[in-house]
Parts: structure tokens; C-alpha cells; sequence
């Protein structure tokens, strides 16, 4: 199994608001929404994305900005452009005298903005909920990822579907939202200079990868390093140096966070007991799972089940049902 696809049976777009943006100059929005993962898609025009006391980065036509830093940040149509919009949790909008600047347009996606005919226009897709798995991803990227694509395809049938008011709209926006993030994803891994200690470089090395895939795919079975190295087609050794290499940890270490982020995950689903859930993710017994879990997490997995929000979710948002504000 694909490590990414893995992914995204986290932080899945059907659990994110979709917001186009449409803005003339001047303009600055500042964003402090505390989300977990934000995908921004430039549809039109121009942007400049800054947070903190890093160089402000442009945003051409194309572009897709993947931001996991869950600080404020500022979208602005000039860096020198003082914030007088703001975006809050759950995409709260609103203008330089906290009004709402929502308009109601025909198109079904919410479109927020100082100009319904604004040059300036970008897709805001923000994932409200990550999971242990999608955090291994998130920990993984840097602060922000830029990907500078004007051709960029997935970015051209965005415009095409956000113009147009088809049945399924909102699951066709989902879908092209991972799809995009995806994208950005393994365009950033494939750079020579991204840090060598990253599973989502291990692709660089053919037998670091096919373990990682096999660790993904059966996190129930009783690997060891001889195991895993056999499998591959290396000796132990060697799969040991190069996955502490590429990964910067040992295959076992790596093994075990995996099988507690999954069994995480997994708890969201009350049908599963946590016996039928160690068992899934290798462990011999509820015990042995217990005391893992508590070591890495400092808390039971029955607590952690307690703590767990309800798991049942439309899969089609309301957002595209009815009239919707911009």
C-alpha cells in the first residue's frame, strides 16, 4: 500500500471547508483559523503568502500552498499590505468593521470576498481534523510547501467545476482537494534538497520504500528486521543502516509508531473493540497493546477511546445544499 494513501484515510477533504476567495486590490487577509492542514490553490491573478518573520512567498496563477503551521499567516495582494480582512475557526470572514462581506452568488461552492468580480482569486481548503496517521504525514512536511505549477491540470478543472453548478459538486471539489494536496506532496518529495530524514523520502531508495510499504500494508504481522530485509531482497544490516538513514529512525521504532498511530485511528470506530483492534495492528495481546499505548500517548486506550470525537459524517457537506453566502 502506497504510504500517501495511507495518508489520506486521515485528514480526508470530505472533513474540510472549501472557500473561494475572490478579491480586488488593495487587499490582506489574515488567517487564524488554527487549522491542522490548509491547501491553497491559485486560481487567478497574484498573491503573497507570509508567516511570521519569513520572506513573504508569491503565489502565481497554478501555484498550490500546503500550510501545516497552525500560526496566523497573512494572504495579501501586497506584502507591504496591512491586514483589514480576516479569516477565523471554522472560516469565519469578515471586514475591516467585522462586517460579513458575503454576497450571494449562483455558484454553489461559499465565495467570500471585497470584489465578486475580483482578479485576485484563490481556492482555501482546510482540513479540520488530522488523526494520528495524517499527523505522521504533517510532521513530516516543513512549515509551509510551495508548489510552483502554472500549468498545473487539477488547478484548471478547479476553475472549470467551481463556475459550474453540477450534481455532485461539493464531492468533485473534495476529491480534486486531495488530489492537489497529493500532488503537492510528492512534487516537494521528489526535490534533491529536502531532508534525507523523512520516510516520504524513502522513495529515493528502492528496499527503504518496498519496507515501509510492507509495514503500511500488514502492521499485523510479526516483523522483525531479518523479516522485513528478506522480503526486500537485502541483508539486515544493510536494511538497517539505510532505513535509519532515509527515515531517521530504526525499522522497528518506526514499525511501532505506526502500529499505535493506526490503532489510534482506529478507536474512532466504535464497533471495534480494542482487543479486535490490537490484534489488527500486531499485538500479541490487549495488555502489551495498553502499556504501548500509554507509553506513547500517556494515556489508556480506553481513555484516549473516551476522548474520542463522534465519527459519523455526511458524505456530501451541507455547504452545497440550499442558497450560500460568499
Amino acid at each position: 500500500m502506497d504510504p500517501l494513501a495511507d495518508f489520506l484515510d486521515g485528514p480526508r477533504a470530505r472533513n474540510a471547508f472549501l472557500l473561494r476567495v475572490v478579491m480586488s486590490a488593495p487587499w490582506s487577509i489574515r488567517v487564524q483559523d488554527e487549522a491542522p492542514l490548509t491547501v491553497v490553490a491559485m486560481l487567478g491573478g497574484s498573491a503573497y503568502f507570509s508567516q511570521g518573520a519569513g520572506e513573504p512567498l508569491h503565489l502565481e496563477p497554478g501555484t498550490v500552498l500546503l500550510i501545516r503551521d497552525q500560526a496566523p499567516y497573512v494572504l495579501a495582494g501586497n506584502p507591504n499590505e496591512k491586514p483589514r480582512y480576516f479569516i477565523g475557526i471554522d472560516q469565519n470572514c469578515s471586514g475591516p468593521n467585522g462586517e460579513d462581506l458575503a454576497q450571494s452568488l449562483r455558484s454553489g461552492l461559499r465565495t467570500w470576498g471585497n470584489d465578486a468580480d475580483g482578479q485576485d482569486a484563490m481556492l482555501v481548503g482546510t482540513y479540520r481534523s488530522s488523526g494520528e496517521v495524517g499527523d505522521l504525514l504533517l510532521s513530516a512536511l516543513p512549515s509551509h510547501v510551495l508548489v510552483k505549477a502554472a500549468d498545473n491540470p487539477i488547478v484548471s478543472v478547479l476553475r472549470q467545476e467551481i463556475d459550474g453548478d453540477g450534481v455532485a459538486q461539493a464531492s468533485v471539489l473534495d476529491r480534486l482537494l486531495d488530489l492537489l494536496l497529493i500532488g503537492a506532496v510528492r512534487t516537494w518529495t521528489a526535490r534533491e534538497s529536502n531532508a534525507e530524514h523523512n520516510w516520504l523520502t524513502a522513495e529515493r531508495d528502492p528496499a527503504v520504500q518496498q519496507a515501509i510499504r510492507l509495514i503500511h500494508s500488514s502492521p499485523d504481522r510479526a516483523w522483525t528486521v531479518e523479516l522485513l530485509a528478506g522480503s526486500v531482497g537485502v541483508s539486515r544490516a544493510s536494511l538497517a543502516r539505510r532505513f535509519h538513514a532515509r527515515v531517521g529512525k530504526p525499522p522497528m521504532a518506526y514499525l511501532n509508531q505506526w502500529r499505535l498511530a493506526k490503532a489510534a485511528d482506529l478507536m474512532g470506530d466504535q464497533r471495534l473493540t480494542l482487543s479486535t483492534i490490537s490484534r489488527r495492528v500486531g499485538y500479541a495481546s490487549p495488555f502489551s497493546f495498553s502499556a504501548a499505548f500509554k507509553k506513547r500517548y500517556g494515556v489508556s486506550p480506553q481513555e484516549h477511546r473516551r476522548r474520542q470525537p463522534a465519527v459519523a459524517r455526511p458524505e456530501v457537506p451541507d455547504r452545497i445544499e440550499g442558497n450560500h453566502d460568499i
